[in-house]
C-alpha cells in the first residue's frame, strides 16, 4: 500500500510540473492585463522544438532552451497584436493556438515516434534521494521539476515584494495611473507577455524532452486550456498556482490507475477537464470566493496611450 501511495505522489508532482511552469507564465501576463488564450498552441510549438533541437544535438538543455525562444517569439506576435494594434485579444488567442497547432504538426511530422537520445537527466541530489519515502517522492526528479519549483518562488517574490512586481500589479490594474507615473506601460506588458510565452515554451519542452521522451501530435492534450482555468483557480497568485497544478496533475495519474479497473476511457479523459469545470464552479458559488475571485481590473482591455 505504502509502494503505491509513493508511485502517485511521485507521479502527480511529475504530471503537475508542466502545468506550474505554464500556469506561473499565464499568471504574470494576465497580471499585466493581457489574456492569452493561446497556450495550447505556444504548449504544442515548445514541445516539438524542444524535441527537434535535443533530438538533432543530442542535448535537451538546448531543447528547452529553444522551446523557451519559440514561446517567447510567438508570445511577442500575440504582444503586437494585442498591445500595438489593440486587437480583440480572445480573437488573437485563439488564432495563436491554431497557428502552434499548425507548426507542431508540421514540424513534427518527420519525428513521430522517435525516441529521444538523450532526455533532461535527473538532479542528484546526495543523500536526500536516499531517505525513505521522502527521497522516491521528492528528491528523485529531473530538472524541470525542480526548476519549476525555483520560477515559482521567484515569481511569488517578485510579485509580492519587490518594486518590479508593484509596477506589473499596476500595468494590470490601472495603466493610466501607472503611466502617470513614469511607468512604460506598453513595454511592461510586452515584457510580461513575452514572459509568459517563454514557459509556456518550456512546459510544452517538458513533455518532450522529460515526460515521454518522444514527439506524438497531440501530446499536450488540452494541457493549455487546463491552464487558462487554473490561472483563475489560484486567482492570480503564484501560490496558488502550486495548490492547482498539483492537485490536477493528480487527476491526469488518476486515469491510468482507474484504466486497468474497467473504467470507460471516455470518461478517463474528461477528468481533467470535468473536475476543473466543477472546482470552479463551486468556488465561484461561495461567498469568500465570490469575494476573492476578482480578475486584474483592465485584463482583456486594450490600453490607449494617453487616452482619459
Amino acid at each position: 500500500m505504502l509502494d503505491i501511495i509513493v508511485s502517485v505522489l511521485t507521479r502527480t508532482i511529475i504530471a503537475g510540473t508542466p502545468l506550474l511552469i505554464a500556469t506561473l507564465g499565464e499568471i504574470i501576463a494576465e497580471r499585466a492585463g493581457i489574456l492569452n488564450l493561446g497556450m495550447e498552441g505556444i504548449m504544442s510549438a515548445g514541445a516539438v522544438t524542444g524535441f527537434i533541437i535535443a533530438f538533432t544535438t543530442g542535448n535537451p538543455w538546448l531543447g528547452m532552451l529553444a522551446a523557451i525562444l519559440v514561446g517567447m517569439l510567438l508570445s511577442s506576435l500575440h504582444g503586437f497584436v494585442c498591445i500595438t494594434l489593440r486587437a480583440n485579444q480572445v480573437v488573437s488567442g485563439l488564432a495563436l493556438t491554431m497557428l502552434g497547432l499548425g507548426i507542431s504538426g508540421l514540424w513534427g511530422k518527420p519525428y513521430i515516434g522517435r525516441p529521444l537520445p538523450q532526455r533532461m537527466p535527473r538532479l542528484d541530489i546526495s543523500g536526500l534521494s536516499d531517505i525513505p519515502v521522502l527521497g522516491d517522492i521528492f528528491f528523485n526528479h529531473d530538472w524541470y521539476v525542480y526548476l519549476s519549483v525555483l520560477i515559482g518562488i521567484v515569481i511569488w517574490f517578485l510579485v509580492k515584494h519587490t518594486r518590479m512586481g508593484i509596477t506589473l500589479r499596476s500595468v494590470g490594474e490601472n495603466p493610466k495611473a501607472a503611466e502617470s507615473q513614469g511607468i512604460p506601460v506598453n513595454r511592461v506588458k510586452y515584457l510580461a507577455v513575452m514572459t509568459g510565452g517563454g514557459l509556456a515554451g518550456m512546459a510544452g519542452a517538458f513533455l518532450s524532452t522529460a515526460y515521454s521522451g518522444s514527439w506524438n501530435e497531440g501530446m499536450v492534450a488540452g494541457r493549455g486550456w487546463i491552464v487558462i482555468a487554473l490561472t483563475i483557480f489560484a486567482l492570480w497568485r503564484p501560490g496558488g498556482a502550486f495548490l492547482g497544478a498539483y492537485l490536477f496533475g493528480g487527476i491526469f495519474v488518476l486515469q491510468f490507475m482507474l484504466q486497468p479497473l474497467g473504467v470507460s476511457p471516455n470518461l478517463l479523459a474528461m477528468l481533467p477537464y470535468l473536475s476543473t469545470l466543477v472546482v470552479l464552479l463551486i468556488y465561484g458559488l461561495s461567498k469568500s470566493g465570490q469575494r476573492r475571485m476578482s480578475a486584474p481590473a483592465t485584463l482583456g482591455e486594450p490600453y490607449v496611450r494617453g487616452g482619459r
